[in-house]
């Protein structure tokens, strides 16, 4: 499908007030195209976007996506969905909605406007995966009935609806699989394990493991991730994805632990609890078509951007205080 390359392009974000999100539309506005946010903020922070409301380029809409809507855009994000356990099932039905219902009404808009539309997707569509690294033509080991499901099966089931309307639309779809990503922004109580270690050290509480801490993320910066976003929706119209975006240096939760202690300069000690049901043991992104197809990999490590994550948590905690 050919993309109109006329004037500036106007770019429909859903999620866009999320820490993703907006830096997303950072990256986009600094461009120079106009961006229309949309977002319930029922996880999104309007805070995020206050350094945009004098841009005569930036739009906010207050909107849930599992209901349609109707705009006029040459692009479209659909970032919209919350993304940490606390907080997708807090809801799980509403998750399962958001995930499904929003992708329907995004392809809908994408499909009237033949424009194309990028999906992110999460790299717990593998479940907890027996295949290591993850490689994008691994099926997944999901649990559906599970704590985990609304989230998990509701994005397999937006890849799903993404690659249908590409067969039987010919629509013009990017489909991101997006892995443990940190960075300023994070909502401080979304329970996600980087903000919890920096803020528990922060404040000289224990740091809390689940498990025996021998379970292993890979972490990537939120800088990396949206540069892998745009190299993806600007490939060729061949490029559909799913694309594995994330940093293939694997950690142990225990590792990362010890390096926060380190970096805060901390007292906390560590706690140890039971692991949640279907926690995945392993993940770590084989990201050998993003090498090869985007010329994408990251360049921030651990280190460097734990070192800019501490510094964001610990001014709004100075701040708060």
């Amino acid at each position: 499908m050919a993309r109109a390359n006329y004037g500036r392009r106007r770019i429909l974000v859903t999620g866009g007030a999320g820490f993703l999100g907006s830096h997303l539309i950072d990256r986009l506005i600094d461009r120079g195209d106009e961006v229309v946010c949309v977002d319930n903020l029922f996880t999104g922070d309007k805070s995020n976007l206050d350094h945009l409301h004098d841009s005569k380029r930036f739009e906010f809409l207050r909107h849930d996506v599992s209901f349609p809507l109707y705009v006029e855009v040459d692009e479209i994000y659909n970032l919209a969905c919350p993304a940490s356990p606390i907080h997708y099932q807090h809801d799980p039905v509403q998750t399962t909605k958001t995930s499904v219902m929003g992708a329907i009404n995004m392809l809908g808009l994408a499909k009237r406007l033949k424009c194309p539309i990028f999906q992110a997707s999460t790299s717990e569509v593998y479940g907890d995966p027996a295949v290591h690294p993850q490689r994008e033509d691994y099926w997944g080991n999901v649990n559906p009935i599970g704590y985990r499901s609304c989230y998990d099966e509701g994005k397999r089931c937006a890849e799903t609806l993404f690659f249908d309307y590409r067969r039987q639309h010919n629509l013009s779809i990017k489909v991101a699989r997006i892995f443990n990503t940190y960075g300023p922004r994070m909502h401080p109580a979304d329970g996600r394990v980087v903000s919890n270690f920096i803020i528990q050290a922060l404040k000289g509480e224990a740091i809390t493991l689940y498990g025996d801490g021998s379970q292993t993320r890979s972490f990537c910066f939120a800088d990396d991730l949206i540069d892998g976003f745009l190299r993806l929706m600007d490939s060729p119209d061949d490029v559909t994805g799913p694309v594995n975006l994330g940093n293939p240096n694997e950690f142990t939760i225990r590792e990362l632990a010890e390096l926060v202690i380190e970096l805060t300069g901390s007292a906390s000690s560590i706690e140890y609890k039971p692991l949640p049901q279907d926690d995945p043991m392993q993940r770590q992104p084989d990201i050998t078509i993003a090498r090869t197809r985007l010329g994408w990999e990251p360049k921030i490590q651990l280190r460097e951007g734990l070192g800019r994550t501490i510094t964001y948590f610990d001014n709004m905690l100075t701040r708060g205080a």
